[in-house]
């Protein structure tokens, strides 16, 4: 780590367990995730654990401890462990014991619903049903009535930061039918087009972006043969389009870029995919009627890298301090400044953006 790093804290290095390099990057993007980690810091936690989890609070508990470890003031040391946070995650997620090499998306995920698990507010979940719609509401109102449904089971700070709100329009090509369902979403995991796919026909002549993957994964899609769902108002399996808009944009936009497929994760796409770091990443274009335009401005704050190939790979983060600004590469133990001009790039996996109308108070 450099010297005469002044104040900035949140500058320190974990150390590899073994294979836990990707524990490590999602744990230090999080860790600028200023909101959550303000939260964490000051202990608002201690008052929404919610003692009927399955952890009973532990996991909350252990990822705060690590949190205020890693931004405690004047450290001494270049790195700390993360032991004690490894047993907690472990435990409710069986699938960490050990140290293989595992993959960070799937931990962000385990991690999240662990912690809002800890958090949440509803102590005893009513049964789960499908939300069923009046004619008569307009769109709006039925994205509002998913979405108070959807929070009288998930309310909590996870949920307050990371979930959106997907809106799918189905519609009829034989009589313009149009239904419309409404789903939470916790990150978006984004397609990248590719030249031996006939959807890459439209950036053959240009670089990959963010947005052309944003494109891709907001397209049309035609439902036809086995595929052809049934008309609620012809009644019967007809030819139709299926298209995906965002109704609620979250404070935390996660976007992870598939580049992993197969079974068992046994390829990998290379493809070099641009994204702004210093410029702000507008997202309007892919937002439902109605929805606030403003909530779709973003900050990209952190990435979660991934080098090498499926079978031996390697994750690290590059992350943007809040009070410097400054770009921080977060290798292991090791925390190095870099321009952000290195910011990018083939191994960038899991993007995480600041809605830009959300301040950090710290």
């Amino acid at each position: 780590m450099p010297n005469g790093r002044g104040c900035l804290d949140g500058l320190i290095g974990l150390r590899n367990l073994g294979n836990t390099c990707f524990m490590n990057s999602i744990l230090q993007c999080l860790s600028q995730s200023m909101v959550l980690t303000e939260y964490m810091l000051k202990g608002s936690y201690t008052k929404q654990i919610n003692s009927r989890s399955s952890m009973k609070g532990k996991l909350v508990q252990a990822y705060a401890e690590l949190i205020k470890s890693m931004w405690k003031p004047s450290h001494s040391e270049t790195a700390i462990s993360p032991h004690s946070f490894k047993t907690q995650i472990q435990r409710f997620a069986p699938r960490f014991v050990g140290y293989n090499q595992q993959d960070a998306q799937e931990f962000l995920r385990f991690l999240l619903e662990g912690l809002h698990d800890d958090l949440n507010s509803v102590h005893d979940k009513p049964k789960y049903k499908i939300c069923e719609f009046n004619d008569l509401l307009s769109d709006t109102e039925k994205a509002d009535k998913s979405w108070k449904q959807y929070l009288a089971r998930d309310n909590s700070k996870i949920t307050d930061l990371f979930v959106g709100q997907l809106k799918s329009t189905l519609k009829c090509t034989e009589c313009g039918h149009k239904s419309v369902t409404f789903d939470p979403f916790w990150d978006l995991s984004l397609p990248i087009p590719r030249k031996s796919s006939s959807s890459y026909s439209s950036y053959e002549s240009k670089s990959i972006s963010i947005q052309n993957c944003m494109e891709l994964f907001a397209k049309e899609e035609v439902l036809d043969g086995d595929e052809r769902p049934t008309c609620e108002k012809c009644k019967k399996k007809r030819k139709s389009t299926k298209k995906f808009t965002i109704q609620r944009f979250p404070q935390i936009l996660v976007l992870h870029l598939k580049r992993f497929s197969g079974f068992g994760f046994r390829s990998k796409l290379q493809t070099n995919v641009d994204f702004p770091t210093d410029t702000k990443l507008d997202l309007k274009e892919f937002a439902s009627d109605n929805t606030d335009s403003k909530m779709a401005l973003y900050s990209l704050y952190a990435v979660s890298n991934h080098s090498g190939t499926t079978y031996g790979g390697h994750y690290t983060a590059y992350c943007k301090h809040p009070l410097s600004n400054e770009w921080h590469c977060f290798n292991d133990s090791s925390v190095d400044n870099i321009p952000a001009s290195r910011i990018g790039g083939p191994q960038a996996y899991i993007l995480f953006y600041n809605r830009m109308d959300a301040k950090s108070s710290l």
